[in-house]
């Protein structure tokens, strides 16, 4: 029995059309989300995302490390972009906003969190139901990647953001992780088992990102990727 048959013996007549009803109008959803995105964020400047956990504390020197450069960032012209809610989240909001910068907050609607944090600038402030919709944006309008220590939605984050440059879909952009213990062990998996054993990735793919320890390293090499290319930020 295929399958869309069986979904449809799932559901009584009346389900079956209320669920094909509601996928059509959800593509509505979908676009206004698209368009306030696209509206909001084509008027922030040059920006760069943080990334990192949610459940990281305002005590950790993650968090601190965190907030430290997205305040550097902003002393390089930078504005910073990040997922709006607590944690690194909040730490690279926070830094921004010290520094006088563009603080930009795309918020998930989630079961169980999240609320923005309070650093957010209120007219960039935006909530997203979808997280395709979301990191279409986060793309877009990204400078540079700054990928924190975090989990499944930080790995999603800078997987995507490699895919993507490794396919051709993007223009190449500054990735950078920060953490070498915290990172080492997954690079080290990608280059002897992923790379070298399996042949699932290429070595030059290696050279998409960069692993650095301090803020510092991490605000560098994003100046240094425009500065070689002699590229401007997408503005």
């Amino acid at each position: 029995m295929k399958t869309d048959e069986k979904i449809r013996r799932a559901f009584s007549h009346k389900s079956w059309n209320e669920v094909r009803i509601n996928d059509s109008w959800a593509i509505f959803k979908i676009m206004a989300e698209f368009v306030e995105g696209y509206e909001k964020l084509s008027r922030i400047g040059p920006c760069v995302s943080i990334f990192g956990s949610a459940r990281t504390k305002p005590d950790n020197p993650v968090y601190i490390m965190a907030e430290d450069l997205a305040f550097r960032l902003t002393q390089k012209g930078y504005g910073v972009i990040t997922g709006g809610g607590p944690g690194i989240m909040e730490a690279g909001n926070k830094g921004a906003q010290r520094g006088g910068g563009v603080s930009v907050g795309l918020n998930i609607e989630l079961p169980h969190e999240q609320s923005h944090n309070p650093y957010i600038d209120a007219d960039k402030n935006l909530n997203f139901d979808y997280f395709f919709v979301r990191k279409v944006m986060f793309v877009k309008y990204s400078q540079g990647f700054v990928v924190m220590p975090g989990g499944f939605g930080t790995l999603d984050e800078f997987f995507e953001a490699l895919t993507l440059i490794q396919t051709l879909k993007i223009g190449r952009f500054p990735v950078v992780l920060v953490g070498k213990k915290f990172w080492g062990g997954l690079l080290d998996w990608i280059k002897q088992t992923l790379i070298d054993e399996y042949k699932n990735a290429s070595p030059e793919d290696l050279f998409l990102f960069e692993l650095v320890d301090t803020p510092e390293e991490a605000v560098n090499i994003i100046e240094a990727f425009y500065n070689k290319y002699l590229l401007k930020p997408n503005f």
